[in-house]
This record gives C-alpha cells, structure tokens and sequence, in this order.
C-alpha cells in the first residue's frame, strides 16, 4: 500500500534516510514532513507491506521558465534494503511517472550518487538516462 507520509512517521523515515547514509535526521524530521506536507509542490509516500513501512519516496515540482513543462525531482527515494527486489522500487517510480504526467512535467530528475550502483541500474531499467554533470555549494559544513 502506498499512503502520504504523517509526521508520526517521522521515526521510519529517518530509519529509512540511514540506509542513504543521512544520519541523524530525528531531530529536525517533524518539522521536515510538515514543511513537505504543507507545499502544494512537494510529496511524501511512503509503501507499507505487512504493516511495516518499508519505503520512501520524495517529490517535488519545479516549474522551468524556459521550457513548456515543469519537472519532477525525485529528491528521497529508498526501499528498504530488506525488501529490494520485491517490485516496490517499480510501483513507487510508477507513481511518480504518473505524478509527472498528471502535472504536465516533461521530465523527471534524480540525482543519484556515484557509489550507488545498484540504484543506477534500476533507474536504466525504467528509461532513465544518465546526464552528467551535477554541481552543488553546500552552504553549511
């Protein structure tokens, strides 16, 4: 089953933030799922399987100023690594292509990093296509 995330969730996902290497998201994840949850251009899901949560999912939509179409981020995604291999990764992308569609994006975008491997492979498997180059300035170290 794949539900909109609830603050009460906040435990889960962090948990599930770790398997990405984001540790130490507890403290401030209440306030995060609230901020996604009350922009209008972001989702949160999250797939439940016996109960359990087993996955994450993260959206948002950018309009473009230069081309017709917004685009969808794909910013979370994580299935736990319990459970991969099982098709939930394929229902949750699924969901997010008719996101995308439904509001009128030309593209969905993710960033996925370099030691992600595995990752790789499955957005190749769903039509993604690699589209170099990434840059970023962190603000705060």
């Amino acid at each position: 089953m794949i539900r909109t995330a609830k603050v009460e969730d906040a435990d889960v996902i962090a948990e599930l933030l770790t398997q990405l290497g984001y540790e130490k998201t507890l403290s401030f994840m209440p306030n995060r799922i609230l901020e996604l949850l009350d922009n209008p251009d972001a989702m949160l899901f999250l797939y439940e399987s016996e109960g359990k949560v087993v996955a994450l999912l993260s959206l948002h939509v950018i309009p473009q100023i230069a081309l017709f179409g917004s685009f969808l981020r794909i910013s979370y995604f994580v299935v736990d690594e319990t459970v991969r291999s099982r098709e939930i990764g394929a229902e949750l992308e699924a969901l997010a292509t008719k996101i995308a569609k439904e509001r009128a994006c030309d593209r969905i975008e993710v960033h996925c990093h370099e030691r992600r491997k595995d990752a790789h492979r499955f957005y190749e498997r769903h039509g993604y296509i690699e589209s170099p180059k990434y840059f970023i300035k962190n603000l705060y170290m």
